[in-house]
This record gives C-alpha cells, sequence and structure tokens, in this order.
C-alpha cells in the first residue's frame, strides 16, 4: 500500500493536537485506576475527541497537499 510509504514532515506546532490527543488517552487509561481522574472523565474524553478530529485533519490535509505537489 503506497499509503503507508507516504512522508510528510511536521512541525512543532503541529505536533500540539497530536500530543494532547495521546496526553489525553493516557489519562483515560488512568482514569480507571484512579478515584481523582474519574471525576474529570467526561472533560477529558472530550479532550480526546477533539484532539484525534483535530490530529487527523491535520494529517490528511498535510498529505493531500503534498501528494498534488
Amino acid at each position: 500500500m503506497n499509503f503507508f510509504k507516504i512522508k510528510t514532515t511536521w512541525s512543532n506546532a503541529e505536533f500540539i493536537p497530536l500530543k494532547l490527543c495521546i496526553a489525553s488517552a493516557y489519562i483515560l487509561i488512568g482514569a480507571y485506576f484512579h478515584n481523582f481522574v474519574s471525576n474529570f472523565y467526561v472533560i477529558i474524553l472530550i479532550l480526546f475527541l477533539i484532539t484525534v478530529i483535530w490530529a487527523v485533519y491535520l494529517w490528511l490535509h498535510k498529505m493531500i497537499k503534498e501528494k498534488k505537489l
């Protein structure tokens, strides 16, 4: 599949949504083991969903832009 062989370059600012996505996923996993984090489960879940959509959009947009060049 050529889809996984496409190379892209990312700046540090473009990694922010991806890093937030990964961090919120870790916090969601940790919510099952700690009562303090579980109080904020809904807020963390919303943050995770927003950052997933944002990161996938940026990634696809960047791939389409580079493919046209």
